[in-house]
């Protein structure tokens, strides 16, 4: 083949080649009935607009979603560490989808560069050019879910900040996560209890029942401060008032304070030491940063 039948050929690859927005119009071939093509044509007309709004999206939740029923935790430490755990698989999945986009993108460039150079079997060069939009789409899709990864990496990052400050600290070791979790366990114990027993006529479900004994919290005492936070609920009912997050959440820590240290006398009664020092992790965060700066210098 000569070369001006090449940059014949090369023209009709530039017109032939399905555009990525023209994909669902083109499905027609493969779709025989012909009011499909008018359904198809719908769609096509509309497609520019759904892409730009799709834009928005491309993420499993809204920040809202995220930041009210993901993260839940009941006290600081937990919520930072629920945080860096949604960070921390945003960012796999990041450098996972990163991977696979860069082969794509040369299997892609290989793809391009053999059609160039192809002019033997017509239909192979089709299979070709289809190959290389299939490439085209999938690098797209990934595109957009990288995007939206970035997003609810970025609102993540920003709230972890938030609740650091909120905290009045810059970072949080290891010895400070230990030394919450007892706080923690009673008012996840408490709140668990509290909305069973509206559901149970005031009554604690067996389940939360179990987890406070084994926390070393008496279960007798714990319904006493049910009842009495249930009823203080009605008394402000009956007076046209509505109980408030707040006000649950000022409960909660008075049960904390009021609970404090039973976990740690049924530890002792086991055998058991709570907080081990000597196997906790003691990098700080200047030690953190200075490997990172070393590990800068020597790339």
């Amino acid at each position: 083949m000569n070369d001006l039948e090449k940059n014949d050929m090369n023209e009709e690859q530039s017109t032939d080649l399905v555009k990525l927005d023209d994909l669902l119009v083109n499905s027609t071939n493969v779709v025989a009935p012909p009011e499909y093509k008018k359904m198809l044509q719908n769609i096509h007309e509309t497609m520019p607009a759904i892409i730009q709004d799709s834009g928005n999206f491309h993420k499993s939740h809204s920040q809202f979603m995220m930041a009210m029923l993901d993260v839940t935790a009941i006290t600081p430490v937990r919520r930072v560490k629920h945080i860096l755990a949604e960070i921390h698989r945003t960012k796999m999945a990041l450098e996972e989808a990163h991977f696979r986009t860069a082969k794509s993108q040369i299997e892609l460039r290989q793809l391009q560069n053999k059609l160039e150079d192809y002019f033997e079997d017509p239909l192979d060069r089709e299979l070709l050019e289809i190959e290389i939009l299939e490439k085209q789409v999938g690098l797209k899709n990934a595109e957009n879910a990288m995007q939206g990864a970035i997003r609810k990496m970025s609102f993540f990052v920003s709230n972890y900040k938030n609740v650091l400050k909120a905290m009045g600290k810059d970072h949080i070791s290891e010895e400070d996560y230990e030394k919450e979790e007892d706080r923690y366990h009673i008012m996840t114990a408490m709140k668990q209890a509290l909305i069973a027993a509206r559901a149970r006529g005031g009554s604690i479900d067996e389940g939360n029942q179990i987890y406070m004994f084994d926390m070393g919290i008496n279960g007798a005492q714990a319904q006493v401060e049910i009842t009495r936070y249930l009823q203080m609920e009605q008394e402000l009912m009956s007076q046209g008032k509505m109980p408030t997050y707040e006000m649950t959440m000022a409960w909660l820590e008075a049960c904390a304070n009021r609970f404090a240290g039973c976990a740690m006398r049924s530890a002792e009664y086991r055998g058991w030491e709570l907080l081990d020092k000597k196997s906790l992790h003691q990098a700080s965060v200047d030690e953190v940063m200075e490997s990172m700066e070393n590990k800068e210098e020597n790339v």
